[in-house]
Protein backbone atom coordinates (compact mmCIF):
# COMPACT_ATOMS: atom_id res chain seq x y z
CA UNK A 1 0.00 0.00 0.00
CA UNK A 2 1.24 3.43 -1.11
CA UNK A 3 1.84 6.14 1.95
CA UNK A 4 0.83 9.66 0.12
CA UNK A 5 2.56 12.12 2.13
CA UNK A 6 0.90 15.28 3.91
CA UNK A 7 2.61 18.28 2.02
CA UNK A 8 3.06 21.27 3.23
CA UNK A 9 2.47 23.17 0.31
CA UNK A 10 1.88 27.18 2.15
CA UNK A 11 1.26 28.76 -1.68
CA UNK A 12 -1.02 27.23 -4.92
CA UNK A 13 2.35 28.13 -6.70
CA UNK A 14 3.68 25.35 -4.91
CA UNK A 15 1.28 23.03 -6.81
CA UNK A 16 3.11 23.60 -9.85
CA UNK A 17 6.35 23.84 -8.30
CA UNK A 18 6.25 20.42 -6.55
CA UNK A 19 4.47 18.98 -9.18
CA UNK A 20 7.54 19.76 -11.31
CA UNK A 21 9.87 18.55 -8.71
CA UNK A 22 8.38 15.05 -8.10
CA UNK A 23 8.16 14.75 -11.83
CA UNK A 24 12.03 15.07 -12.44
CA UNK A 25 12.91 13.08 -9.19
CA UNK A 26 10.81 10.07 -10.89
CA UNK A 27 8.74 10.37 -7.34
CA UNK A 28 5.19 9.36 -8.43
CA UNK A 29 4.17 9.58 -4.72
CA UNK A 30 5.53 12.57 -4.25
CA UNK A 31 3.14 13.74 -7.18
CA UNK A 32 0.27 12.53 -6.28
CA UNK A 33 0.83 13.76 -2.50
CA UNK A 34 -0.09 16.99 -4.13
CA UNK A 35 -3.72 15.90 -5.11
CA UNK A 36 -6.76 15.30 -2.76
CA UNK A 37 -7.88 11.61 -1.74
CA UNK A 38 -10.37 12.07 -4.65
CA UNK A 39 -8.64 14.18 -7.09
CA UNK A 40 -9.27 14.48 -10.67
CA UNK A 41 -6.67 14.54 -13.06
CA UNK A 42 -6.91 14.52 -16.77
CA UNK A 43 -3.82 14.18 -19.32
CA UNK A 44 -3.23 15.15 -22.18
CA UNK A 45 -4.95 13.00 -25.00
CA UNK A 46 -8.30 13.16 -22.09
CA UNK A 47 -7.41 9.99 -20.38
CA UNK A 48 -9.59 11.37 -17.01
CA UNK A 49 -8.37 9.91 -13.81
CA UNK A 50 -10.54 9.78 -10.47
CA UNK A 51 -8.72 9.73 -7.46
CA UNK A 52 -5.27 10.32 -6.09
CA UNK A 53 -4.62 6.11 -6.31
CA UNK A 54 -5.24 6.05 -9.88
CA UNK A 55 -3.03 9.41 -10.67
CA UNK A 56 -0.49 7.71 -8.86
CA UNK A 57 -0.25 4.94 -10.84
CA UNK A 58 -0.73 6.19 -14.25
CA UNK A 59 2.52 8.83 -13.16
CA UNK A 60 4.42 5.78 -11.61
CA UNK A 61 3.72 4.09 -15.28
CA UNK A 62 5.00 6.93 -16.67
CA UNK A 63 7.89 7.82 -15.08
CA UNK A 64 9.33 4.25 -15.49
CA UNK A 65 8.92 3.88 -18.86
CA UNK A 66 7.92 6.64 -21.31
CA UNK A 67 9.38 9.24 -19.26
CA UNK A 68 12.10 8.03 -17.44
CA UNK A 69 14.47 10.50 -18.98
CA UNK A 70 12.20 13.33 -19.35
CA UNK A 71 12.35 17.09 -17.84
CA UNK A 72 9.81 19.60 -16.77
CA UNK A 73 10.59 22.93 -16.64
CA UNK A 74 8.40 25.85 -15.64
CA UNK A 75 7.74 28.77 -17.80
CA UNK A 76 5.28 30.79 -16.83
CA UNK A 77 2.36 30.49 -13.70
CA UNK A 78 -0.65 32.51 -13.26
CA UNK A 79 -2.68 32.59 -9.97
CA UNK A 80 -6.07 33.64 -9.77
CA UNK A 81 -8.22 33.61 -6.91
CA UNK A 82 -11.56 32.75 -6.53
CA UNK A 83 -12.16 33.16 -2.45
CA UNK A 84 -9.18 33.55 -0.01
CA UNK A 85 -8.96 29.90 0.07
CA UNK A 86 -9.64 28.57 -4.05
CA UNK A 87 -7.72 29.37 -7.00
CA UNK A 88 -6.93 28.23 -10.52
CA UNK A 89 -3.42 27.88 -11.04
CA UNK A 90 -2.02 28.18 -14.67
CA UNK A 91 1.32 26.74 -15.59
CA UNK A 92 2.83 26.67 -18.65
CA UNK A 93 5.39 23.89 -18.64
CA UNK A 94 7.95 22.66 -20.94
CA UNK A 95 8.64 18.86 -21.30
CA UNK A 96 12.09 17.66 -23.04
CA UNK A 97 13.44 14.38 -23.22
CA UNK A 98 9.83 11.77 -23.93
CA UNK A 99 10.82 8.82 -25.65
CA UNK A 100 8.14 6.39 -27.03
CA UNK A 101 7.73 2.94 -25.90
CA UNK A 102 10.95 1.52 -27.43
CA UNK A 103 13.01 4.08 -26.22
CA UNK A 104 13.08 7.01 -29.26
CA UNK A 105 13.30 10.19 -27.89
CA UNK A 106 10.66 12.68 -28.99
CA UNK A 107 10.98 16.06 -29.80
CA UNK A 108 10.47 18.46 -26.45
CA UNK A 109 6.59 19.66 -26.13
CA UNK A 110 5.44 22.72 -24.53
CA UNK A 111 1.74 22.14 -22.49
CA UNK A 112 -0.88 24.51 -19.90
CA UNK A 113 -1.37 22.72 -16.81
CA UNK A 114 -4.78 23.79 -14.81
CA UNK A 115 -4.57 23.04 -11.12
CA UNK A 116 -7.97 23.69 -9.10
CA UNK A 117 -6.44 24.16 -5.53
CA UNK A 118 -7.65 25.02 -2.43
CA UNK A 119 -6.92 25.49 0.92
CA UNK A 120 -7.21 23.37 3.59
CA UNK A 121 -8.09 23.74 7.15
CA UNK A 122 -4.53 23.37 8.32
CA UNK A 123 -3.54 26.15 6.32
CA UNK A 124 -1.62 24.19 3.50
CA UNK A 125 -2.68 24.16 -0.10
CA UNK A 126 -3.77 20.86 -1.88
CA UNK A 127 -5.00 20.18 -5.90
CA UNK A 128 -8.45 18.80 -6.38
CA UNK A 129 -8.46 18.94 -9.86
CA UNK A 130 -5.43 19.41 -12.82
CA UNK A 131 -5.34 19.12 -16.69
CA UNK A 132 -3.05 19.11 -18.63
CA UNK A 133 -3.17 20.40 -22.24
CA UNK A 134 -0.96 20.35 -24.94
CA UNK A 135 0.06 23.68 -26.68
CA UNK A 136 -0.03 23.00 -30.97
CA UNK A 137 1.57 26.61 -32.21
CA UNK A 138 -0.30 28.27 -34.46
CA UNK A 139 -3.14 25.95 -34.59
CA UNK A 140 -6.92 26.63 -33.54
CA UNK A 141 -8.28 23.04 -33.19
CA UNK A 142 -8.27 19.31 -34.23
CA UNK A 143 -10.14 17.70 -37.22
CA UNK A 144 -10.88 13.47 -37.27
CA UNK A 145 -11.02 12.88 -40.90
CA UNK A 146 -12.90 10.40 -42.31
CA UNK A 147 -10.27 7.37 -41.45
CA UNK A 148 -10.27 8.76 -37.98
CA UNK A 149 -6.91 10.36 -38.22
CA UNK A 150 -6.65 13.91 -36.09
CA UNK A 151 -5.38 16.83 -37.32
CA UNK A 152 -4.30 19.74 -35.91
CA UNK A 153 -5.59 22.72 -37.71
CA UNK A 154 -5.81 26.40 -38.11
CA UNK A 155 -9.05 27.97 -39.43
CA UNK A 156 -7.59 31.23 -40.48
CA UNK A 157 -5.06 30.15 -42.97
CA UNK A 158 -7.04 30.04 -46.97
CA UNK A 159 -6.67 26.76 -48.31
Amino acid sequence: MVNFSSLQLEDPKDIPNTFIKAWNKKDAVMLASIFDEDAEFINVTGLWWHDRKSIFKAHDYGLKVIFKDSELSLRKTKVKYLSDRIAVVNARIHLDGQTDIKGVKAQARNTIFTFVVHQKEDGHWSCASAQNTDIVPGKETHIVDEDGSMEAVDYRKKA
